[in-house]
């Protein structure tokens, strides 16, 4: 008989001529355009990654899963995959109706029965999967400021997965890896789940993992959606391919896996679990913190370190992989080799580099030494993440009306100008309404959009190794953290807080805003009418009564300077 991790699973696409006939039939049919979390929880529901998963939650499914980690029938399931929509869109559509699921570029991928359509308490949601509401969380700040407010549940008829122009040939659906499995004759495959790139201790963990278990390796990096500040799935995969061939190719394979991960921690863990299950393996390494977020906006860890280990082995006998548990790998410097932690003799030296050492070492520039990684890996990174007085950067000014940013961007500007190693941009918050946002308005979707507009354009700045300065309102926290984790996938995000009170901002009042906000004339008014978010932890507050200009934007060069993004 055929093991059952080797046996084929049932996908949700339709045949190829059905799906022809289906892609006209869907014209009509109205249209969801997919957020890039969608699209990767839409191509594992298809391909069966998802099992026993036919479409996206329904109500019922969804209540039972945030309660009790299980569907409303008793399977299995710790995670709530939910289609959720814009409260306009939900307005055009009731339960028994079809709809057309569209990849950003407009392309039909699958069509759904929508079953459900309900409003989520997203609070409770968020306590009981994530375990806080707390928005530190990147998976709570998702759902509270970037997810729709309406969920719509129903079965999903698969018509073509999504088209992956990189890497296309680390890609495979379980059945792909089930197919090859079964080539090779692997009858215990142990799975290794990573979103960073693989040093030395990595390696050392998956060799004996592979020896403990007695199976072959699966190297399966995540390749959708990672925790905001990842290092990027290009360099990554590129980083694994250069140590690949450090394993012994006859017992080793890699492939992507293009899952949204929710960093979920314990919870996490056991949707892992389930999803290596779907793609063959009969092991799956849980290793410290597995999927932890960091820390919470108390300063402590979301999860404790062994946590996702504990709710592993609670569900394995369900889950029907089997749990390869690490501690955390350490390098010993007496024996020049990689032990436990919990396994090192007293007295012993003990070598660690955390990620944040490595990410300043990176950025300064400083050695990396050998025993901590590849000289591979490490040319790679640092291809990617030259010093920072050489990357692109956003000095992102925020304040009330008439509190100086504007000023004061345009001394910084110039000063930066002279120094002359990188081009600089001034994206000012009234240049960009007249250029880039002259049809927007002043309400606080408008002004969401506006501030999108101006991230969207500074961090292709900062991509290009540009310095762009930013010096809108940006009245709402939400709205500037989300442009600060777009930038900081290509270079630093500095916020500076003009701090110049609201009694001086209406003192200096120029063009006369405040005193017709004050009358009502102008609606929705920073500051009078409508709130400012303080920022709470700004890289530089910069308080302008009293102070010259000249004073305020050299204080943001010493801040560049400490921070290495210019030279001292």
């Amino acid at each position: 008989m055929m093991s059952p991790n080797l046996a084929p699973i049932p996908e949700l696409f339709v045949s190829h001529e059905s799906a022809q006939k289906l892609k006209i039939e869907a014209s009509e049919l109205p249209s969801w355009d997919l957020t890039p979390r969608q699209v990767c929880d839409l191509e594992l529901l298809m391909n069966g990654g998802f099992s026993p998963l036919k479409g996206f939650l329904s109500q019922a499914d969804y209540d039972s899963v945030v309660e009790r980690m299980r569907l409303a029938d008793g399977t299995l399931w710790p995670m709530p995959i939910t289609l959720d929509v814009s409260s306009g869109f939900a307005e055009g559509v009731e339960p028994g109706q079809d709809i057309a699921l569209r990849d950003q570029e407009g392309v039909i991928l699958a069509t759904m029965t929508v079953t459900d359509k309900w409003t989520p308490d997203k609070a409770r949601e968020a306590a009981r999967v994530f375990g806080a509401d707390d928005i530190a969380h990147p998976a709570v700040n998702y759902l509270h400021n970037s997810a729709g407010t309406v969920y719509l549940g129903g079965p999903v008829t698969g018509i073509q997965p999504p088209v992956h122009y990189d890497f296309k040939a680390r890609r495979d659906t379980p059945n792909e890896l089930r197919a090859l499995f079964r080539k090779l004759g692997w009858r215990r495959v142990v799975a290794f789940q990573t979103r960073n790139p693989l040093h030395r201790a990595h390696q050392e963990l998956t060799f004996r993992a592979a020896r403990e278990a007695q199976a072959n390796l699966l190297i399966h990096p995540v390749v959708g959606m990672t925790k905001p500040g990842d290092v990027d799935h290009f360099t990554r995969v590129r980083c694994y391919e250069a140590v690949l061939d450090k394993y012994p190719a006859a017992t080793t394979t890699m492939s992507l896996l293009n899952l949204a991960m929710r960093m979920a921690g314990p919870r996490e863990a056991v949707w892992h679990g389930i999803i290596r299950r779907n793609h063959g393996c009969t092991h799956m390494i849980v290793g410290r913190d597995h999927a932890g977020p960091g820390k919470n906006s108390a300063g402590d860890d979301f999860y404790g370190p062994y946590d996702a280990q504990d709710l592993f082995r609670e569900h394995q006998a369900e889950i029907g992989l089997e749990m390869v548990d690490f501690k955390q790998m350490v390098y010993v410097q007496d024996r020049a080799q990689y032990e436990a932690a919990d396994e090192i003799e007293e007295g012993a030296t003990v070598l660690n580099i955390s990620g944040t050492e490595l990410r300043r070492r990176l950025r300064e520039g400083l050695e990396i030494p050998d025993w901590f990684s590849f000289p591979e890996v490490v040319g790679e990174l640092r291809r990617r993440y030259p010093p920072r007085s050489q990357q692109g950067f956003t000095v992102f000014f925020t304040g009330l009306s008439g509190s100086g940013k504007s000023t004061i961007a345009n001394a910084l500007m110039i000063k930066l100008m002279e120094m002359g190693d990188r081009p600089v941009t001034l994206l000012d918050g009234d240049v960009v309404r007249k250029n880039l946002s002259s049809e927007l308005g002043f309400s606080k979707e408008h002004r969401d959009l506006n501030i999108r507009r101006i991230g969207f354009v500074a961090s292709e700045i900062t991509k290009n190794g540009g310095i762009a300065i930013c010096a809108p309102i940006a009245p709402y926290a939400a709205t500037r953290r989300a442009v600060r984790e777009e930038i900081e996938q290509y270079g630093a995000f500095v916020e500076v807080h003009v701090a110049t009170s609201l009694e001086e901002c209406e003192r200096r009042d120029r063009k006369g805003l405040y005193r017709l906000a004050r009358e009502g004339k102008i609606k929705e008014f920073t500051g009078i009418s409508d709130p400012y978010d303080e920022p709470e932890a700004p890289e530089l507050r910069v308080n302008t009564e009293g102070v010259e200009v000249d004073n305020c934007a050299h204080q943001v060069l010493l801040k560049l300077e400490s921070m290495g993004l210019i030279a001292g």
